[in-house]
């Protein structure tokens, strides 16, 4: 795919310094630019690889000034990050677009499953008994589908993901490799002897339109219900949602953190990597966590952050930081204090 400078512009609403018919062929970071590529210069640190790069077309803020000659057709635009981050997304499509619809060899497809139209599923997928997936998704290769699964509109289902049974996914979901999406939920009765009862996970999992979820994150059926991912959350690599679990909607959770069964964390909040959260917690709208912090009770504050393990809110967290990093020289000052004390003991002279 090419394009001319002029037709970048004009989809930007850009003005054009340069030469309007310079093509490119591909999106590239203004360090790597080489002949045929696209860039952009945001931030102020890197304009000094604007007046080295190789690229044929770079996008720059309308009131940039340049300080020394510039070999690129520039593209002015109000911002020019968005105006790139815009470009990826179109680039991205369009990508997509020119996959192969259609059905690989070998595969299994139970008779009772409906496949939309313009569908493509990957050679060794399995797609169970009255699985339904809708126009224009793409199931890669050695992808199981249990029973009962639905999958919405435009999904995009990376190799080696496994959705178990009953669940649903709903628009626009992407699924990154090796996720796994319905497995039980982790629930154990203790019995008399000290051994432990299997407890039915019975449920399904929910996954909303928009959200993306990240190579091998787990997600856990309800034992009853539902666990429930609302719509345009974003989950990141390696990350632990249990069962009866929901997160709300636009939420972001960074790597390696775990969710325990039951809690439901508020809209727009975001939690950091390795971040842990207790079972049966309610977390408000809006809450911000900072990684590796350790949460074990409920957040009734909207828009507020928490730090630490446990989680305490920033302010207090921040005092606590300093305090901790003086307790080595306050232990020595209390030693100091102990032995002038003693010495002010009567009998210390004897």
């Amino acid at each position: 795919m090419q394009f001319t400078a002029k037709q970048i512009s004009g989809f930007l609403n850009g003005t054009i310094e340069g030469d309007p018919d310079v093509e490119v062929a591909e999106l590239s970071k203004i360090e790597e630019g080489k002949p045929g590529s696209l860039c952009f210069l945001s931030n102020p640190k890197y304009e000094n690889f604007l007046y080295s790069t190789n690229a044929s077309v770079v996008i720059v803020s309308r009131d940039f000034s340049a300080d020394q000659p510039v070999k690129p057709t520039l593209i002015r635009v109000d911002n020019p990050y968005s105006a790139f981050s815009l470009l990826l997304e179109k680039y991205n499509e369009a990508i997509k677009q020119e996959l192969k619809a259609g059905i690989e060899e070998p595969c299994f497809i139970h008779p009772s499953a409906k496949i939309g139209n313009n569908v493509f599923i990957g050679a060794f997928s399995y797609i169970g008994e009255n699985v339904t997936i809708a126009d224009n998704s793409r199931i890669h290769t050695q992808v199981y589908i249990g029973a009962g699964t639905e999958i919405g509109e435009d999904c995009l289902i990376y190799p080696g993901v496994k959705i178990y049974h009953q669940c649903k996914i709903g628009r626009q979901v992407v699924v990154h490799a090796n996720a796994v999406i319905g497995s039980d939920g982790f629930g154990f009765a203790p019995q008399p002897d000290g051994t432990y009862h299997k407890i039915a996970q019975i449920g399904n999992v929910v996954i909303e339109d928009d959200v993306e979820i990240g190579a091998n994150t787990t997600i856990d059926r309800a034992t009853m219900g539902s666990t429930i991912i609302r719509s345009g959350v974003k989950l990141d690599n390696l990350i632990q949602i249990a069962h009866n679990a929901e997160i709300g909607a636009n939420t972001v959770v960074a790597a390696q953190s775990g969710i325990s069964g039951s809690t439901k964390i508020g809209a727009n909040s975001v939690i950091g990597g390795q971040v842990g959260i207790a079972g049966h917690l309610n977390l408000a709208r809006g809450t911000q966590i900072g990684a590796k912090a350790g949460v074990n009770s409920n957040i009734t504050e909207e828009n507020k952050q928490w730090h630490g393990s446990p989680a305490q809110p920033l302010r207090d967290w921040m005092k606590a930081s300093v305090i901790f990093r003086r307790l080595p020289d306050i232990e020595k000052q209390l030693g100091v204090l102990e032995a002038r004390i003693s010495s002010l003991l009567p009998g210390a002279d004897k």
